[in-house]
């Protein structure tokens, strides 16, 4: 069953920003190491981040109460519940300057995602969808919110090698007249990365009894579904910084796009050939 969340309080991002002016400067230390580490903090305790911010552990509470919160504890489990739902999070407060160091950690966590999401797809499973994304008679690309230009994205990529792919659902229209008459020739691939739209849980429900094939692309918050799909592919999107990244998924669809055509070089060759003489009697591209 599902809740809507109302009055939610603010998060510890804005309850930084607007209390940082009256922090006190080692208030401000240690609300800036706790921004600044916010993906790492179950690590941390209380007595840890007096340590590694050079201030005392009375200070450290006192800016816990001062935000709201009665303990570490409360503010790692505030962190986790932000972390579930997706919510951009100013990893700097107000006044704070950047360093070189934000390049560094930014490289890294990428890395890490990259790493995760193509070492945790199996070769069989690759195969498998490739296979599929090339064999069916129709591919239904379907995205919301960020999902949405993944889907835009994957699909200019296999409409270069094959044909009959569309993206769902088109702007300001609805779903059901692009889902109605899908067979077992037909593949939906369904982007659901955290903060899902309330019709998420539907939309599964109902395409897993089509007879149509089914992938999921997500993040780990999605895992829930892995069992209703015919398949499942794990992409990482935590950041650093406040705002999701999506290079994980955008480096997957490129995997599959190039699976599909190198399967399928002769028609995606000569279908490329034929796309790029129309560009040039149509004009569309500069050269």
């Amino acid at each position: 069953m599902r809740t809507q969340q109302t009055g939610m309080k603010p998060h510890i991002g804005q309850r930084i920003s607007a209390q940082y002016a009256e922090l006190t400067t080692q208030e401000q230390r240690v609300a800036g190491f706790i921004l600044d580490h916010f993906d790492d903090l179950a690590v941390y305790s209380a007595a840890d981040l007096a340590r590694l911010t050079g201030v005392s552990k009375s200070t450290v509470s006192r800016l816990f109460r001062r935000l709201g919160f009665e303990s570490f504890q409360a503010v790692k489990r505030h962190a986790r519940e932000l972390r579930s739902r997706g919510v951009p999070l100013v990893t700097e407060p107000a006044g704070v300057a950047g360093n070189g160091e934000r390049f560094k950690r930014h490289h890294e966590r990428e890395r890490q995602n990259l790493r995760s999401a193509l070492e945790g797809i199996e070769p069989r499973v690759f195969d498998a969808v490739v296979e599929r994304l090339n064999a069916a008679r129709r591919v239904v690309l379907i995205g919301f919110r960020n999902g949405y230009p993944l889907a835009l994205h994957f699909r200019q990529q296999l409409i270069q090698a094959r044909s009959l792919v569309s993206v769902a659902p088109e702007p300001n229209q609805s779903l059901a007249e692009e889902l109605v008459g899908l067979g077992e020739d037909d593949m939906v691939v369904l982007f659901g990365f955290r903060r899902r739209p309330s019709l998420f849980d539907d939309l599964i429900n109902e395409l897993a009894a089509m007879p149509c094939r089914l992938l999921l692309i997500a993040d780990t918050t999605a895992s829930g579904y892995a069992e209703q799909v015919d398949w499942w592919m794990q992409c990482p999107i935590d950041s650093v910084s406040a705002f999701d990244s999506y290079a994980s998924a955008m480096s997957l669809i490129s995997l599959l796009a190039n699976g599909v055509l190198h399967d399928r070089l002769a028609e995606g060759r000569a279908r490329i050939d034929e796309v790029s003489e129309l560009y040039q009697r149509l004009d569309e591209l500069s050269p």
